[in-house]
């Protein structure tokens, strides 16, 4: 039977022996955890298995500092060297800000779907169950597209490495490339499909992987090349403009390398590693990229399904009762939201197919759609939910928490502005067009009009699953609403303050 908690109750639910076990007794997180969870509305069903390495891990090898360079060296260039630094320097200390931002959220209320639940705790009561729905269904989408791009990112790798043992003989259709793509996906698939403790072992070979390459390209490119390095003043104040914009919004376009994981590998970085080391050299280093690169698509489908499957858990995504049974045979992983992000990921794959532009459309939702996401709950957290926010073991303080939230804000809206323009300059041609505004107006619209035509009626928010929609992987019950919440905030600071800040350190 799901345990339910509506509106009238005043204070949260106690905690309970065995909230941190599974039905067939499997013991899936510590009693500290699943008791937060309680606290914020749903029940312990993943298998909370990984260490705080590993943890480090999957946000590690997503990044993919190597291969995510690679894949986005077009957008950097477009300043010349001393763009391509500064911008780097720059947007990466703004990420850092959102990071920060997003940390003090993350350890005061840990769950998966995070970010929309986070959204609907910190809204009004009049925006907060719309706001919610919008940033759910974005950042599952965002996921996704990450997802495609990563998976088309290797494709293209992957490709350019098989061209290049050929001696250019050889160039790969688009039909090939859409074929490595589903192939690379079905196995991200399979592999995600494993428990999660082997993938939490995994992890230590993405680390390794990444350190390897990072360092590997670091000490290899400037002996390759020594005799023929750029000086100081080519690297750090040679400012060109390869685009019709003004030189300093060409500057500001070239933020999009560090914040935008897009799958438009031309090369660039396949000659780079050519004209360092040699045909041999480059060989080794695209494979060792492209290695990597696999794995970043692995990282982010396993993160892409916990975050559709905690949508699915609060019923607001098609086919929701299919999608969010957890399987206990696979150790308790959601294996039927893993293959749906699969399936997803695999039909927008094939606007590889079509043109680059219809592709790079889709990729675009990886830093419009997770920017949207990540902004509008910090925002919230500042603009309503100050009262509401109760500091976990990791917090920035009384004094910077709120500016540091407010500069993350500020720099996420202007992420998702500059992914809407088109590279090359204004009045761009239909081929170079960039139709992010078209991708995301799509989402965000399609997921607005679904929300006031129907799911107003029945969505109220995460937690807020009733006992009659029946079913496996629903909330403990909703604890959102205005009588509970600085019930909440005491709970959640009760037990943290209780168990010290070792309270999350495993996943």
């Amino acid at each position: 039977m799901v345990l339910t908690y509506t509106a009238h109750h005043t204070e949260a639910p106690p905690a309970r022996p065995g909230l941190a076990a599974a039905e067939d007794g499997v013991v899936l997180s510590s009693d500290a955890d699943a008791e937060i969870l309680a606290t914020i509305g749903y029940k312990q069903e993943l298998k909370r298995n990984c260490r705080a390495i590993e943890i480090f891990g999957f946000a590690f090898s997503i990044m993919g500092l190597m291969p995510s360079i690679a894949t986005t060296l077009d957008f950097a260039l477009l300043a010349g060297p001393a763009g391509m630094v500064w911008a780097w320097f720059v947007a990466s200390g703004c990420i850092f800000v959102v990071g920060l931002a997003m940390a003090d959220l993350g350890s005061a209320f840990p769950t998966s779907g995070a970010l929309y639940w986070w959204t609907h705790y910190f809204s009004s009561a009049r925006t907060r169950n719309y706001l919610s729905f919008l940033v759910g269904y974005s950042n599952s989408l965002g996921l996704i597209g990450g997802f495609c791009s990563i998976e088309y990112g290797f494709a293209t790798l992957f490709c350019a490495e098989l061209a290049m043992a050929s001696n250019g003989l050889w160039q790969p259709s688009k039909n090939v490339l859409y074929v490595v793509f589903l192939l690379c996906a079905l196995s991200h698939g399979a592999l995600a499909s494993t428990s999660s403790k082997f993938m939490g072992r995994l992890l230590y070979l993405f680390i390794f992987l990444n350190m390897a390459l990072i360092f590997a390209t670091v000490v290899a490119l400037p002996l390759g090349r020594a005799g023929k390095r750029n000086d100081a003043v080519f690297i750090f104040a040679d400012v060109d403009n390869l685009t019709k914009w003004p030189t300093g919004w060409a500057f500001m376009l070239a933020w999009m390398s560090p914040i935008w994981t897009i799958g438009s590998f031309d090369a660039c970085m396949a000659q780079i590693y050519y004209d360092a080391l040699g045909r041999k050299g480059a060989l080794a280093f695209v494979a060792l990229l492209f290695i990597v690169q696999y794995f970043m698509g692995l990282s982010i489908c396993v993160t892409a399904s916990r975050q559709l499957w905690a949508f699915s858990r609060d019923g607001a995504l098609p086919f929701s009762r299919f999608i969010r049974p957890i399987s206990a045979r696979f150790g308790h992983i959601p294996l039927r939201a893993t293959w749906a992000c699969v399936l997803v990921a695999s039909v927008f794959g094939l606007l590889c197919l079509v043109a680059p532009a219809a592709a790079s459309a889709l990729f675009s939702l990886c830093i419009a759609g997770d920017s949207l996401a990540w902004c509008v709950p910090i925002l919230a957290r500042v603009v309503w939910g100050q009262a509401r926010f109760a500091p976990g073991p990791f917090y920035t303080g009384k004094r910077w928490s709120t500016p540091i939230a407010w500069a993350a804000a500020a720099f996420l809206a202007f992420a998702i502005v500059l992914a809407m323009f088109p590279l090359d300059g204004p009045r761009p041609a239909p081929a170079d067009m960039n139709y992010c505004v078209v991708v995301n107006a799509a989402v965000w619209g399609g997921a607005t009009l679904y929300y006031f035509l129907d799911a107003r009626k029945w969505f109220k928010g995460p937690g807020g699953m009733r006992e009659e929609q029946g079913g496996e992987g629903e909330g403990v019950g909703s604890l959102l609403t205005d009588n509970t919440e600085e019930t909440v905030v005491k709970r959640v600071g009760d037990v943290q303050r209780d168990e010290g800040p070792g309270v999350g350190k495993r996943g």
